[in-house]
């Protein structure tokens, strides 16, 4: 515990392949204390895994080191410390390469690394103890996959991470940590929050949350776009928090992107699931007692958060091999490029013959995102692109030599894009849990020549405090006039959208107290699964959000089987909130009133 009263801290990364360059516009563009950086997605755990395997030396993101490298000295001289996940698969690695390029330049920096977490090497022995590691989701069983997992890696909160910061670390390198924790880390560590202290800690997981995915929360992927002064020198968000776990989402001056209710609402409902229970493994956040305040420019003001104690199992995320999947495309010029494209489809299938486990055609750019929902036109190009799935690999590869083989032989005014489209092997996410008692983080501690070993333990999970959660009261219905006039969604509200495995989740923010309490009566559950119509293929949950004035809607079984078993060109549903936005509604002038005449920029 430092004592200190506020501490600054700073994204500088939402995924592996962000923006680089924001880690050092993040140290030199102004006062921070810690910069996290989150590399890790379900996905690239198996990816590093198998570079591992190729290569003991790998399997952690050497973009990290390679940038982090020019700037220990800096790093060292301010006493920034750096908190990230960067370590994969192999964090050990990574720590020792980023210790091996400190040593070359004289640097002298302690580096923790928290172990624990890759149960690759347990997975037979906690079966044989009984444990199931059923898919969370649809209950299947292990064993359908059981000899094809390619990675297992349980997630590991916040307090390894503290611990490694109590003992002096610098830098703290992990494998597969929330990324919610490793912002609450440094919170605890400072602040001497423990486990006790819901309501802190869950003010620490939604300000990670916040910042977590890097520029979402300051004008990337904003609804509004075009009130971003600016997309150059892109200002990533920085989290004030007071030791009382209030905060305020902030950027350094002088840089790109906006941060106002908007932006941090909007990344607030991304990929939420239900607000009420935000579950990880430090705390189970409330989202819907946030309350959100404007603070300046570019300033906003989070507080009021409740938490309830966690779950006593922890999130698994394991990989495993699917078979193989092929996709390839062509442009087809107009006019009449659209029915040409459905004629080289169909030449293609019907050439291809056979029968595979999925297929799926798609017109880029007329209705390969949202299908039916686009607008009927005659584009003057389109690209065809055509996917297929199959445990046989040889299937595929006739796809792949049959494509460019038919442009000289089907409809007129094709361009080619490319040779024979790839095999591409399908690695498929399996998500379980596993009791917290059968993990044991480890941290590693390097200062110097000297490494110590120190086994961490699990905090007590405290008992529910059973107060209720402050309810907030929803809007109510203005006087209405009674007159109604034709608007699409985008006019009363604005939204983002994101994933959960095969559901699609998409959270929709109204514009004004009037326009949420419209959409809440109209904007109904049955009313988005009828609008999505087959692109939904399983239910649609609704959940209120009176405090940020939105509605989040889960869209299960619509994302084609999700992440990397999809075909769908759009496999995270990022585009999905869009679509929901053109929804055409009658609105009553009243509530018209309440919002801006013009919220687009034409």
């Amino acid at each position: 515990m430092s004592g200190k009263s506020m501490i600054r801290i700073a994204n500088a990364g939402g995924y592996w392949g962000d923006d680089l360059g924001a880690i050092e516009r993040q140290l030199r563009g102004g006062p921070v204390d810690y910069v996290t950086i989150d590399f890790l997605a379900e996905i690239t755990m198996s990816i590093m895994q198998k570079q591992r395997a190729r290569d003991p030396k790998a399997g952690y993101a050497r973009d990290f080191v390679e940038v982090v490298a020019p700037l220990l000295p800096l790093i060292a001289e301010r006493g920034i410390k750096l908190v990230t996940n960067a370590g994969g698969v192999n964090p050990r690695g990574c720590a020792e390469a980023l210790l091996a390029a400190a040593a070359k330049q004289g640097v002298s920096i302690p580096v923790g690394v928290v172990l624990g977490d890759d149960l690759m090497g347990r997975l037979d022995e906690l079966e044989a103890q009984g444990v199931r590691l059923d898919n969370m989701e649809t209950g299947e069983s292990y064993k359908t996959i059981k000899g094809r997992v390619a990675s297992a890696n349980a997630y590991f909160g916040a307090w390894p991470i503290a611990e490694a910061l109590r003992q002096g670390a610098q830098i703290v390198i992990t494998g597969r940590a929330t990324d919610t924790g490793i912002t609450l880390a440094p919170m605890i560590h400072e602040f001497g929050w423990g486990p006790a202290d819901l309501d802190k800690l869950a003010s620490g997981i939604i300000a990670g949350h916040i910042i977590e995915c890097g520029a979402q929360a300051t004008g990337g992927n904003y609804t509004d776009w075009w009130k971003v002064r600016s997309f150059a020198n892109m200002g990533y968000p920085i989290v004030e928090v007071n030791s009382d776990g209030s905060f305020v989402v902030t950027k350094h001056p002088n840089t790109g992107g906006l941060v106002n209710l908007e932006t941090v609402s909007e990344q607030l409902v991304y990929e939420m699931g239900d607000p009420r229970e935000y579950l990880t493994p430090d705390v189970s956040a409330d989202f819907t007692t946030a309350r959100l305040a404007p603070d300046g420019p570019d300033r906003v003001r989070v507080s009021g958060i409740q938490g309830r104690p966690p779950p006593r199992t922890f999130k698994v995320s394991m990989s495993y091999s699917e078979g193989y999947k092929v996709s390839g495309s062509i442009i087809l010029c107009g006019p009449e490029a659209i029915p040409k494209a459905e004629a080289f489809a169909q030449l293609f299938w019907d050439r291809l013959g056979g029968k595979l486990e999925e297929t799926h055609t798609e017109l880029v750019g007329y209705n390969s995102c949202h299908w039916h929902l686009s607008a009927p036109g005659d584009p003057n190009e389109v690209s065809l692109r055509l996917s297929a799935r199959d445990r046989d690999k040889t299937r595929l590869e006739a796809f792949s030599k049959l494509l460019p083989s038919l442009i000289l032989s089907g409809p007129p005014g094709v361009a080619a894009t490319g040779g024979r489209p790839p095999v591409q092997e399908v690695i498929a996410y399996w998500p379980a849990l596993l009791d917290r008692d059968l993990l044991q983080p480890v941290v590693e501690l390097t200062t110097g020549n000297q490494t110590t070993t120190t086994t961490a333990a699990w905090p007590p999970i405290p008992q529910p405090s059973g107060a209720a959660p402050a309810a907030v009261a929803s809007p109510e219905m203005p006087s209405l006039s009674g007159r109604k006039r034709g608007v699409v969604l985008s006019a009363l509200a604005h939204g983002r959208s994101g994933d959960k495995g095969d559901t699609a989740n998409i959270g929709i923010v109204a514009r004004s107290d009037a326009s949420y309490a419209w959409l809440r009566e109209h904007l109904t559950a049955s009313r988005v699964k009828q609008y999505f119509g087959a692109l939904c293929k399983g239910e649609v949950i609704r959940h209120e959000v009176p405090n940020l004035r939105a509605l989040n809607f889960l869209l299960q079984a619509s994302l084609g089987g999700g992440g990397t078993v999809s075909l769908r060109i759009d496999p995270q549903g990022k585009t999905l909130s869009h679509a929901l936005l053109a929804m055409e509604m009658k609105v009553d002038e009243t509530v018209l009133a309440t919002v801006s005449t013009n919220p687009s920029r034409r």
